[in-house]
């Protein structure tokens, strides 16, 4: 099952995210389906997230627009912790989620606003607008 894609993206999720939440998407998903889980770290994390030319900020950016837009708000509190812990601030994820209402929609956007607000709350971040 390891390949050198699947490290490079295990070495990118366990700079994103912390042991915990490694453990209750990836390895769980391992268990049920190993051939899945190599997919969802392979090909996001081992090719994508570990090409040059953007930070992981940038890409944890991208990657929320990008869920908030496709309407994937069920994966979104995986990526708000990973762009935390890659030192995207409360305010620039409030700022990004706020950013695709005229494009992905008010309910889209509320149903993301709605998950920022549990991990916040989850993570003891108190957010107040600048």
């Amino acid at each position: 099952m390891e390949t050198n894609g699947y490290d490079k993206g295990i070495e990118v999720l366990q700079r994103m995210v912390s042991e915990e939440t490694l453990n209750a998407t990836v390895k769980r998903m391992e268990k049920f389906s190993p051939d899945m889980a190599k997919l969802i770290v392979e090909f996001p994390y081992g090719s994508l997230y570990a090409r040059p030319g953007l930070d992981l900020k940038q890409r944890s950016l991208l990657t929320i627009a990008a869920m908030i837009a496709s309407g994937a708000a069920s994966q979104l509190d995986f990526h708000i912790k990973g762009a935390l812990n890659v030192g995207l601030t409360p305010n620039e994820i409030v700022e990004a989620v706020m950013h695709c209402v005229s494009y992905a929609g008010f309910p889209k956007t509320l149903d993301a606003m709605f998950v920022v607000m549990k991990v916040f709350e989850e993570q003891g971040i108190t957010y107040e607008e600048e």
